[in-house]
């Protein structure tokens, strides 16, 4: 059992400081370093470099307690910093295609000017190019835009983090090659997914009946390159359809990826609990129903709106919204809910520190207990509700570990793969197909789809039905921002409740009715599970959208489980109760604990 830091623990060793100070890890003179402790000759001091304070306290002890915790937190601090500083930056692998084609089709690109055909102002893209070696604010301005839309964030992704690790040390695989057997699964997956956005997941059974549902499940059965979940036999079959799946990278072989199901998402109904019931919020009420967009909100199918979006240019098209409040039901249905973002997460948050209630007048929560490593469940005289283990410190720490997640996640899209959205490889196709471009090289597993003919028929074109008006964010496809926001606040929460709750009084939406809820009554559901399937909602309700891959979001989730760790590590060492770390599962079934 860990135990606090206190004055009678052996302090930091100021010899091994020096030379740690002198590499700093920003790499400028003058700045800081965050390494370790510094000298205990204060030599770096009497020089007068502000910048490199005589940490010589460290090696103090004595003083009242407030002196003693004064004096702990800069030695906390000072450790945690050497310990993240410690941790290697790894070989960040891009897949190849921004150097395999000179016309940059296999990059993302938007947001600047393109020809008719979507080739993108090369001088434009050297500008991009210069501004992401630099990172210099004064450089992005200097981009060329096609439009009015802006490019998203690229600087931010820059800050650095004093919670956690830094953005660039967490390596995710490779995104799949333009070209690839895997990228041609992906563009199947994706338009099937808008064939059947309107189709209610109560007929994701394997006996359904559903036409479309039994072609979707056979198709992506028979390519090679569909990395989701399958059964026993190999097959993909209707309740596997479109189930999220965390993408790692390949022990054996950094360039490549291994997928798997997160423990959980296969069970029950395709919507997490997290995102149908009611979320108790003091003493109001937060409805589990949403406004759900009405059938028929189908963008970017014309090639020259498509090209105009990828350009940055805006229209004033608008998504039609069905008056009636109602519960997730559809595809269409999530693909509205994540347009803004992951709220499920403060609903999460919320029932799972809110007990249930016998009183009807009162909304209660899951109820689930908090996990069995919280140090507050043995003491018999205090308790740990708000400063350190309990809801109001778990929800302060969310919108936290949103704000890291999110740089590590936008600097991979700057700064490693730039990979292409769907929105650009539906124009690919359309030049290919349409236009006569054979050099376009996307794979026949795509281009002689099932999935792809239904699309052209129904539409008369071959581009992608997008359910937002406005495409995807002006930054690349690879990694997914909501899935990585997700899959954080879910491993933080996997952190402190017990994730082998059952959840009682399981509910689905009401097949006759969406404005009800009716019982589940298949196999149980746990908060880990339901916890995990959440996250993989809010990362498919992007590709349901249409503006993500099953890659991007699969990727999010080992990424944003590292860098939820690290922070832990970080918060661990500040307690000073006694506690043996905090233990639970990863999205790949292993346990861990921090």
């Amino acid at each position: 059992m860990s135990k606090p830091e206190h004055d009678t623990q052996t302090p930091l060793q100021a010899d091994d400081a020096v030379s740690t100070a002198r590499r700093s890890f920003f790499g400028k003179a003058g700045s800081l370093a965050v390494g370790g402790a510094l000298a205990a000759s204060g030599s770096a001091h009497a020089q007068g470099d502000a910048a490199v304070p005589d940490l010589r306290v460290l090696n103090q002890s004595g003083g009242d307690l407030n002196e003693q915790l004064r004096r702990n937190t800069l030695r906390v601090r000072v450790a945690r910093a050497k310990a993240n500083y410690d941790q290697p930056v790894p070989n960040h692998l891009a897949n190849g295609d921004e150097d395999r084609y000179a016309n940059k089709i296999g990059s993302d690109t938007r947001g600047l000017p393109h020809n008719a055909r979507g080739e993108v102002d090369l001088k434009a893209w050297d500008q991009l190019k210069a501004a992401l070696r630099t990172g210099e604010v004064a450089d992005f301005e200097k981009i060329t835009l096609g439009g009015t839309r802006k490019l998203v964030n690229p600087v931010g992704t820059l800050s650095l983090n004093l919670t956690g690790l830094g953005p660039h040390q967490i390596a995710i695989p490779p995104a799949p090659t333009l070209s690839s057997q895997e990228k041609a699964a992906e563009a199947v997956e994706i338009y099937w997914q808008s064939l059947l956005r309107d189709v209610p997941f109560g007929e994701y059974r394997d006996d359904t009946r559903n036409e479309l549902l039994l072609a979707a499940s056979a198709e992506l059965s028979r390519l090679p390159g569909y990395t989701g979940p399958r059964n026993a036999d190999g097959k993909v079959t209707p309740s596997l359809l479109f189930r999220g799946t965390a993408r790692y990278v390949d022990p054996a072989d950094p360039r490549k990826a291994r997928t798997l199901a997160p423990v959980g998402v296969l069970t029950g109904p395709y919507i997490s609990q997290f995102l149908l019931r009611d979320v108790p919020y003091g003493l109001q009420n937060i409805s589990g129903q949403i406004r759900t967009q009405l059938p028929g909100n189908d963008f970017l199918l014309n090639p020259e709106e498509l090209i105009a979006n990828i350009s940055g240019k805006t229209h004033n098209r608008v998504i039609r919204f069905d008056p009636k409040l109602r519960y997730l039901t559809t595809g269409r249905d999530l693909a509205e809910y994540s347009r803004g973002g992951a709220p499920g997460f403060w609903a999460a948050s919320q029932l799972l520190s809110t007990p249930r209630s016998n009183n009807p007048l009162v909304v209660g929560g899951i109820g689930a207990p908090l996990t069995p490593s919280n140090p507050y469940l043995k003491y018999k005289v205090t308790t740990g509700a708000n400063a350190s283990f309990g809801a109001p410190f778990v929800q302060s720490l969310l919108p936290l570990a949103t704000t890291r997640e999110i740089r590590a996640n936008y600097w991979q899209k700057w700064f490693v793969h730039r990979t292409p959205r769907p929105e650009a490889i539906s124009n690919l196709a359309h030049q290919r197909l349409a236009g006569g471009i054979s050099d376009i090289p996307l794979h026949d597993d795509f281009l002689k789809s099932e999935a792809l003919a239904r699309s052209h028929r129904l539409h008369k074109l071959h581009t992608l039905s997008h359910a937002y008006h406005d495409g995807a964010p002006y930054h690349s496809s690879y990694p997914g921002g909501a899935s990585s926001a997700a899959a954080i606040h879910a491993t933080l929460l996997k952190a402190f409740f017990d994730e082998n709750f059952v959840i009682p009084d399981p509910v689905q939406p009401d097949p006759n009715d969406p404005t009800k809820l009716v019982p589940y009554t298949g196999p149980a559901l746990t908060v880990g599970g339901e916890l995990n399937k959440l996250a993989a909602n809010l990362g498919w309700g992007r590709n349901w959208g249409g503006i993500h891959w099953r890659s991007d979001a699969g990727s999010s989730l080992p990424q944003a489980e590292e860098l939820a760790i690290s922070i832990l590590r970080d918060e661990r060492d500040t307690y000073r109760e006694l506690f043996d770390g905090f233990s639970f599962t990863r999205f790949d079934g292993t346990k861990v604990t921090v």
